[in-house]
């Protein structure tokens, strides 16, 4: 029963490292593109879109976190006034999500490892 709390708490902890990578990701695409106005309240705007998106994809299929996660990036990224073309746009969310996800993924299975569960 303790390893499944810890199983449990741990995964939770994980799904705030995601976000907040995925914050942390945005803001510094914000950033190299020139935006200095609200930044960190854009960056906001963005990740919890683009988590939205990572989210619902993950529910219906996997392989939907990587479609519906840049999709909302890009959806969100076109209220910004941001000067970057639709399709680097896409790329660039593409990126934001593999690199978050990548991360994470690696550190829960990590954790797994760590306490037995895998």
């Amino acid at each position: 029963m303790l390893y499944r709390m810890i199983t449990i708490v741990g995964g939770l902890v994980f799904v705030i490292i995601l976000f907040a990578l995925i914050w942390f990701f945005c803001k510094k695409f914000l950033e190299h593109h020139g935006v200095t106005d609200q930044v960190k309240d854009r960056a906001m705007v963005l990740a919890t879109w683009t988590f939205a998106g990572i989210s619902v994809g993950l529910v219906f299929a996997v392989v939907g976190a990587f479609v519906l996660g840049p999709w909302a990036f890009y959806r969100t990224l076109r209220g910004h006034d941001v000067e970057i073309s639709d399709g680097a746009a896409v790329w660039w969310g593409l990126a934001i999500v593999l690199a978050s996800l990548g991360i994470t993924s690696i550190g829960f299975f990590g954790f797994l490892m760590l306490v037995g569960a895998y």
